[in-house]
């Protein structure tokens, strides 16, 4: 008698490098460990910008409807996403056989095509996407009204409904006034057997010099996309307090995490992080080169991360109201303190004062706790 693996379907808009992406791939991961028989389909996925198990085999990736543009000159995100997501949805519920159950994140949309498959849904909402959208005119309010009163009434198909933290539930009961189905918090994970690796050395262009890190330089690194609302200047001002107002040191900042040449905001944010750094007197490099005070490494690789944890004292963690935050998780596993505002998701992942400091996000706050670290290695993990 030959049993069939359940067979699941994992829907994703954009298979890039963040969170949501690490935890939808570390998700697939664990579930064919499991024994399932799983696939990622997703509107984009660009090879030199995606996590490895997407790329070398690991999960099988099909890609739908990347023809559709992602906005129309620079406008209508929320509308093209949209349509990219019923796009992609209809050309499953074309494909048979059906899968057994379809797990699926970020955009709701998914679920009014999905529904008619007659299958389990499974919605894992990292956060209210309507939240994530500034209204700074009242046409762009009247135009998001409609995209709002879809994204209730389709997360309200779910037959199931997941929350990355008590954070994010909270603010969902909030948002979702006319969903009266209480979600459950399943916090992000991540996949341990990266971690449990010891980090080795080797002499790799992809690597910096062996005279830094925990070998030698003091290196404090902030892990986070180039976007706005993640607030690295937080981390670059803190960094540049540091070095000018409370002691001199001899310390470098990594500023690591995921670029997209195609996302605007990602190349605008990364001028204008090393304008502030530049504007405090603080000297700039882009790696591979490690001469500046400040060094940004664009859209890292696993063994570069590995090293970041590995050779760090410490991480800075500078989003606010974050609705969970993976990277405190990474950081604490490969026993690094945490330095993050005392704000959303690390209020339930970080112990104060044991495993990383909590801080009102400001530059003094921040500074003052990065010298703690200098001045008591005892202290660190």
């Amino acid at each position: 008698l030959i049993i069939e693996p359940m067979k699941v379907i994992i829907a994703h808009p954009d298979l890039g490098i963040g969170g949501a992406e690490r935890l939808i791939v570390d998700a697939a991961v664990g579930l064919i460990n499991q024994g399932y028989s799983i696939t990622i389909y997703t509107s984009h996925h660009d090879k030199q910008h995606a996590f490895s198990e997407t790329t070398d085999g690991t999960v099988p990736v099909v890609v739908y409807g990347d023809f559709l543009p992602t906005s129309i000159r620079g406008r209508g995100k929320i509308l093209c996403a949209t349509i990219r997501a019923l796009y992609l949805s209809a050309r499953v519920w074309l494909s048979f056989p059906y899968p057994d159950v379809i797990l699926f994140d970020q955009i709701s949309a998914y679920s009014c095509i999905f529904k008619l498959m007659n299958i389990p849904l499974i919605f894992y909402c990292h956060f209210p996407d309507q939240l994530l959208s500034s209204r700074t005119s009242l046409i762009k309010s009247i135009y998001r009204l409609p995209f709002d009163v879809f994204e209730q009434a389709t997360t309200a198909l779910a037959d199931c409904i997941l929350v990355n933290s008590e954070f994010t539930r909270q603010t969902f009961a909030q948002t979702f006034t006319w969903i009266k189905c209480v979600p459950q918090v399943l916090y992000p994970s991540i996949n341990l057997a990266k971690y449990d690796r010891n980090f080795i050395w080797e002499e790799s262009s992809d690597l910096p010099p062996k005279s830094f890190g925990s070998a030698g330089v003091p290196l404090f690194v902030s892990i986070n996309r180039f976007e706005r609302k993640k607030c690295i200047e937080l981390a670059i001002n803190a960094f540049c307090y540091l070095k000018f107002t409370l002691v001199k040191c001899n310390a470098k900042l990594i500023v690591a995490g995921g670029y997209d040449s195609r996302v605007p905001e990602n190349i605008e944010y990364e001028i204008e992080l090393k304008q502030i750094a530049r504007l405090n007197a603080i000297s700039v490099s882009d790696f591979p080169h490690m001469n500046g005070d400040v060094i940004f490494l664009k859209s890292f690789t696993d063994q570069q991360r590995s090293y970041l944890l590995s050779q760090c004292v410490a991480v800075l963690y500078t989003p606010q109201n974050e609705h969970f935050g993976i990277v405190p998780i990474e950081a604490m596993y490969a026993g690094r303190l945490v330095i993050a505002a005392n704000s959303g998701g690390p209020l339930e992942s970080i112990v104060d004062g044991e495993t990383g400091f909590l801080c009102d996000p400001s530059p003094s706050a921040f500074a003052e706790k990065m010298e703690f670290v200098l001045q008591n290695p005892e202290f660190r993990l």
